[in-house]
């Protein structure tokens, strides 16, 4: 049996209906897992879900939309996962928001609460509410999706990285509390990807150039392959990781 074999496995994606969480969510069903699509737009997830159908069979993927600012539509994406598919296995936090750029100075103070309540208390709610089924069974992988910007400073996406920098520490904190339950918590910190969240970066073409300058590859990176690293971290592959950051840029924070 393959390590990366998830055939079986309930896997709940946020933010999976287009760019990296779309990504993640085709390769997890790929490797034979049930997965539910989530992303605030209905017709969207069920575009995906419907592909994902016809692809491995009728009964393999699920549509189930949610506003990760939303608590009450957090627990209604985990109610009716575990309703239809049964338990979670995989819970992987992609959803994030970023309302603003430009200096830490000019950010309101809506803006700057909801890039917090969404890329980092959010996170926290669901997995609050997947993580105690995941730690009766002793089994469980949850991957959250953060940000090389967590590990660097920046004068344009500054509030953006503060919320990746509390992803990493959020994920070392949960690992430390469910590890001895079996259940564990990771990231992965892509760096510029070519998806509709950051076409403000990779649009400019100051921006793209001085990005590529900087990236041993001499290239941004394509929602496919930060999947990967996803797969992984659901599978018996990564067993015997947690608390850890998979950093996938092509090169840029070793420059």
């Amino acid at each position: 049996m393959s390590l990366f074999d998830l055939t079986g496995k309930v896997a709940v994606v946020t933010g999976s209906s287009r760019g990296i969480g779309r990504a993640i969510v085709e390769r997890l069903a790929e490797h034979g897992a049930k997965v539910v699509v989530s992303s605030r737009k209905m017709p969207a997830c069920e575009e995906v879900a419907a592909g994902l159908n016809a692809r491995h069979g009728a009964g393999r993927a699920l549509a189930i939309p949610a506003n990760i600012s939303s608590k009450e539509e957090l627990q209604r994406l985990a109610d009716q996962t575990a309703a239809a598919f049964g338990p979670i296995d995989v819970l992987v936090c992609n959803a994030a928001s970023n309302p603003y750029y430009g200096p830490l100075g000019g950010i309101a103070d809506d803006q700057f609460r909801k890039i917090l309540d969404n890329n980092i208390l959010s996170n926290h709610w669901l997995i609050n509410m997947v993580a105690p089924a995941m730690r009766t069974r002793k089994e469980g992988a949850i991957v959250i999706v953060s940000s090389i910007g967590g590990l660097k400073g920046n004068s344009i996406i500054g509030a953006y990285n503060i919320s990746k920098a509390a992803d990493f520490s959020l994920a070392r904190n949960l690992a430390v509390e469910f590890g001895a339950d079996n259940v564990r918590v990771n990231c992965i910190a892509p760096g510029l990807i070519k998806t509709d969240f950051a076409r403000a970066l990779w649009e400019n073409p100051a921006t793209l150039k001085a990005s590529n300058a900087r990236t041993p590859l001499g290239r941004i990176g394509e929602p496919d392959e930060i999947a990967g690293a996803a797969v992984f971290l659901a599978s018996r592959a990564g067993a015997y990781m947690t608390g850890q950051t998979i950093v996938i840029d092509g090169g840029q924070t070793i420059t």
